[in-house]
Formats: C-alpha cells, sequence, structure tokens
C-alpha cells in the first residue's frame, strides 16, 4: 500500500469536509467570517494537496 497515495486521500476527504462545513456555515449567515475564512483557506488547501498527491504518485508493484 503506498503511503503517500493513502495520505493524499486523507487529505482530500479532510478538503472536502471542510468545504462542506464552510458552505453550510455561509448558507446558514454565520456572523464569524474570520472562523469561516480561515477553515475555507485551509480547506482549499488540504483538497488540492490530496488531489495533487493522488495524482502524481505512481503506482508500484
Amino acid at each position: 500500500m503506498n503511503v503517500k497515495r493513502t495520505f493524499g486521500t486523507i487529505l482530500t476527504i479532510l478538503g472536502i469536509i471542510g468545504l462542506i462545513y464552510t458552505g453550510v456555515a455561509i448558507i446558514q449567515h454565520s456572523n464569524d467570517f474570520t472562523e469561516l475564512t480561515v477553515i475555507g483557506v485551509l480547506s482549499v488547501i488540504f483538497f488540492l494537496t490530496g488531489i495533487s498527491l493522488v495524482r502524481v504518485t505512481k503506482d508500484e508493484a
């Protein structure tokens, strides 16, 4: 099992969860914009990093 690919999958899932949380909080008109901004930015970073790790890592038998 490839550790980089697994870590990339975990980062991608965490990014998706963070983006969903941020979206729901924005729709519910949460007043804590600083927290939402930080969570949103970190989620985007996690998501993009995870996707790139999964895409770039080659499968080795």
